[in-house]
Formats: structure tokens, sequence, C-alpha cells
């Protein structure tokens, strides 16, 4: 187990460094957009990178604070009355996910269908697209991380947009510039097929780029960042910011409603992200995703007990991971060892990491997600695959809420699923038939409320006076409203001289079984 894990060490070592410098101020920006101590960010990615790192099955996933969670966790701190009471939420939801992962309910996440993932991806790429092009012109004033559309100076992130590129900062401008072509330098075949090079992600490098460009600025008045541009480090020494849960309020059913709603969401982003990270890995490995719970769930107990925020699996984080040449969770559990080595050791230093490097870094993680090629691919597939995509992309382009996106194009995804069972509940070619002749139907293998519809109305439409069959001997499972249906067509025969033999019908429950009448067997077309 040890020996594999350091296996791959000189991909998992630089991914690591790059997870950890765009983890920072996502860490610091989602406890201070959640109404919480800055440190309980960094705690929760600490606990992210070591506890569910170590813990998780995924090879590539990295876990840490959700902007998904951050009305919930600001809500819950305004319901419970304590930061230190909603520590105590956490730590209980954290129970509740592993009990979820015990119950094998990771099993949800084979569900999604792989055009809302994909939609979810693409959405996701465009929300970091649009939310770090302020920060890469040197518009710093709202967190990096943040995702909502609605922002509290009352403008929405379009809004933001157009007034972030009416005044642009030059110097972050260069150094966004910069930073993108290394990176993009760095992916051609000539450097990546060079032995050492390749090891050396471009993304990391980027970020050294941008720390020595900002230095070099600060002696040209027209050229230099103010100290709103870089990683908002604050000063996390101070044991007066750290906090301990409170289980004071356990009794009430407050409480318990908080506890519920941090485990269900969580559980839901994760296994979405577990779903999508999986998609994005080169190596095409599966997550095991009741084990995912488990490990998710351990990390909010300890997240929860020692005061750190809630914490799910993230895609951005997961895709930088990936993007910067991670092979095996070591990247994961390296990154949140940095963390914490770097924050109390090197804070000085972090302090020097201009923002527009990092947007940098984040804008091309959100061009690989959305990239053209994807759409167009989507496209080819047909529409059935194309509407619930692009609802998708379009619902989080606009409302940046990951969930209700997810939501509206399983919707869509449904709704199809309904129109095929509308259309193709049973095997009956009316074209085929003739005055006469008997009209034969025959249902298919699983015949559910959802073929209701499709049923009804065939039956509906078969001409007075015909000879109909009825065969059920492919079903192994009638809807008992399905039967009332045919049932219902049954008793109206007799009105209009309709013939009706029901053939291999499945018994109803507590009914022997009896052998299907031979009067009409041989009228199958």
């Amino acid at each position: 187990m040890g020996a594999s894990l350091f296996r791959h060490l000189r991909s998992d070592l630089p991914a690591s460094l790059v997870v950890f410098l765009v983890a920072l101020p996502l860490c610091l920006g989602i406890a201070v957009a959640s109404g919480a101590p800055p440190v309980s960010g960094i705690i929760a990615g600490v606990i992210g990178g070591i506890v569910v790192g170590a813990a998780s099955g995924s090879s590539l996933g990295v876990s840490g604070p959700a902007a998904g969670l951050t009305a919930i966790v600001a809500a819950g701190i305004g319901d419970l009355g304590s930061f230190e009471a909603l520590l105590g939420a956490v730590a209980v939801a954290g129970v509740m996910q592993v009990a979820l992962g015990l119950a094998r309910a990771g099993i949800i996440a084979y569900y999604f269908p792989s055009s809302v993932i994909k939609g979810m991806l693409a959405g996701i790429g465009i929300i970091i697209i649009l939310k770090q092009i302020p920060h890469a012109v040197g518009d710093d004033k709202d967190y990096m991380g943040d995702e909502s559309f609605d922002q509290p100076d009352k403008l929405n992130t379009f809004q933001e947009l157009w007034y972030a590129v009416q005044n642009p900062t030059l110097g972050a401008v260069l150094i966004t510039v910069a930073c993108l072509l290394v990176m993009l330098l760095w992916e051609r075949p000539s450097i990546q097929r060079h032995q050492w090079l390749r090891y050396i992600p471009g993304p990391l490098l980027a970020v050294v780029l941008g720390v020595l460009m900002a230095l070099g600025f600060s002696g040209v008045p027209a050229l230099a960042i103010g100290p709103e541009h870089y990683v908002p480090l604050p000063d996390l020494t101070d044991l007066g910011s750290y906090a301990l849960p409170s289980f004071a309020l356990i009794g009430t059913g407050t409480f318990w409603t908080v506890a519920l709603t941090i485990a269900v969401v969580a559980s839901i982003e994760t296994l979405l992200c577990v779903e999508a990270t999986d998609k994005l890995d080169p190596h095409k490995r599966i997550t095991p995703a009741n084990r995912e719970l488990f490990a998710q769930g351990a990390g909010n107990v300890v997240s929860g007990l020692l005061g750190g925020l809630p914490l799910t699996q993230v895609i951005v984080r997961s895709s930088a991971n990936i993007q910067s040449g991670g092979r095996t969770k070591l990247s994961a559990i390296l990154h949140g060892a940095w963390l914490l080595v770097a924050v109390f050791s090197i804070a000085g230093l972090l302090r020097l990491v201009p923002l527009a490097s990092l947007a940098a870094v984040l804008l091309l993680v959100g061009y690989k997600l959305a990239k053209p090629a994807l759409f167009r691919s989507m496209w080819a597939q047909g529409l059935p695959q194309f509407v619930p995509f692009m609802v998708t992309v379009g619902f989080m382009a606009i409302t940046n809420d990951l969930l209700r996106g997810v939501a509206l194009g399983l919707a869509m995804a449904f709704i199809h699923i309904l129109w095929k069972n509308f259309k193709v509940p049973f095997h009956y070619d009316p074209h085929r038939y003739k005055p006469g002749m008997p009209i034969y139907i025959e249902l298919s293998e699983d015949v559910t409320f959802l073929n209701k519809a499709g049923i009804k109305r065939t039956l509906s439409e078969i001409p007075d006076g015909a000879r109909v069959v009825i065969d059920g001997g492919r079903s192994m499972d009638l809807d008992p409203d399905v039967r009332e249906i045919i049932d219902d067509f049954a008793g109206t025969c007799s009105e209009r001289n309709i013939r009706l033999q029901l053939m291999n019908m499945p018994a109803r429950p507590g009914e022997v079984a009896r052998p299907a009448p031979t009067m009409l067997a041989d009228v199958k077309p």
C-alpha cells in the first residue's frame, strides 16, 4: 500500500503544489462568505486532503469546503445562533454520511445520466470562466471561489463582469496573459516529450512567473498592483480565532434539520463530483461511491470536531489536479499537508502570490471543462443527449446553481424517458393491421405505470368489431395500473363488438397462474 501510494511521486508532488495554491484562496474565501472564521476554511481543506484523501477510493478527487454549501452554512449559523453549534451539526452530519456509506447509498451516483454529468462539467467550466475574468483583469473585490449569481452589492455575475472589464488593472492583465501563454506553451508536444520538463506542471510554473512579475512591477507605478490583488492570507496564529463544537442544542429540531441538510446536500454534491471526476480521469478508473460517502462522512466528523467547515469532493480542485498531471490520491493528501504546514511556516511568501496568476490557472481549467469540442460531440449524439446537456449547462451558467441545474437536466432526461415509454410500451405496428385479421399486441418485459398513457391511447384507437390478442408472455412484471387499464378495456369490448383474448398474462398477486387458452394461438403475424 505504502509503496504503491508513492509510485507516481514525480507526478503527484508537483500536482499537489498546484492544487494547494488553488485551494488556499478558495478555502479562505468560502469561509468568509459563509460568515465563519477564515481558519475554519483552512481546517476543512487540511481534513479534506489528509483524512478524506487517505480514506477515499478516488484516485484524483480532491475534497474541501465547497461554495455550494456557503448559503447552508450561513443560514445554519443564523438558525443555531453560533458557529460553535454549527460545528456540532457538521460532526453529526458526518455520522449520517458514514451511515449512508455503510447502507450503500452511493449507488445513487450511477443513476445520473452521462449527458447531465457532462452538462454539469461544462456548466462549472463556464461559471469558472465568468467568475475568474474579474480577477484576471484586477477586480478582486469578490472572494476567489465565489459561485453565487446575485452579489451582496446587488449586482449579478454578468453585471460584475461588465464593470470589471471597464476599468482593468494593467499589471494584473499582463500577469494573466503571461501565465496563460506559459501554460499553453507547456502543453506543446516538444515540451511534453522532454524527460524532465513534463514533470513540471505548467500551472505551477505560471504561478511562479506571476510572483516574479508582480515583484518586478512593484517599482513601476503604471504596472504595480495593490495589496488587494494578492492572496488574502490572514494571521492564523491567533488561538482566539479557533472554535470548538457545541452540542448544547442537539436535543432541538433545528439542530437536526441543519445536520440533515448538510449531510444530504454534501452527499449529493460529492456523488455528482465523483461521477464527473471519473469522466475526466484519463485512466478511466471508477471510484467506489459507497466508500466515498464513508470517507466524506469521516472527514466531516473530524472537521466539525476540530472547528472546520463542512466539506465535499469539489470539481474545481479535482480538475486542477487532473490537468496538473496528478496520478494517484497522494496528490490530494499532499495538498492537505501543504495547507497545514505552509499557512504557519511560509505565510509571508504565500501573500506574494497575485490572484491574477491563480485566475489564469482557473481560466484554463474552465476552458478545458467547457471546450467547444464537447458541445459538438453532444450535438452529434442527437437531441435526446443534447437537450438535457444544454439545459444543465444553460441553467447553471445563468443561475450558478449546480444542484438545480442538475435537477433540471435530470427532469429533461426523465421527460424523454416518458416520451419513449409513451411511444413504445409494447410491440404493435398499426400499419401492419389488415381488416379481418386479429390485432396482436405483445407486452414488453417490464410494463410500468410509465406505460399507462401509451397503452391507453392504443387501446382507445382499436376499431370497433376488431379481434384483439394481448400477449403477456414476455412480461415479467405487469403494473397494477396497466392491468386496470386492460380490465377497463375488456369491460367495453362487448359494447364495441370487440373479441378480446388475453394470453400468458402474469398472475395477479395471490393468484395461481393459469395456462393460456389456445383458441387464437395462431394469430401472431
